[in-house]
């Protein structure tokens, strides 16, 4: 399973968002600190979740962020671009 199917997957089954967009950007960053032949070490999300509901940008990142903490250490994940709504924003 590739890293983009393994974040949706945690994603999905975590925050249940109506809305969710993966992309790899690590062609964008090919050459920088982090990047590595293959990709997959780049990524942005949008996701649209419930249980953003009533937090601050901050608490939203944190929990994304914290989904993913085995993909930055264990998976070679170096950089996650996130943008986190409730439904309705």
């Amino acid at each position: 399973m590739s890293l983009k199917d393994r974040i949706a997957e945690i994603v999905t089954r975590e925050l249940r968002p109506s809305e969710l967009r993966v992309d790899d950007e690590s062609h964008l960053h090919a050459g920088h600190s982090g990047s590595r032949e293959g990709g997959e070490t780049h990524f942005r999300i949008d996701v649209v979740s419930e249980a953003f509901a009533g937090k601050s940008r901050v608490a939203r990142h944190r929990m994304v962020n914290d989904l993913l903490a085995d993909a930055f250490g264990r998976d070679g994940l170096h950089a996650l671009a996130i943008r986190a709504k409730a439904p309705g924003e």
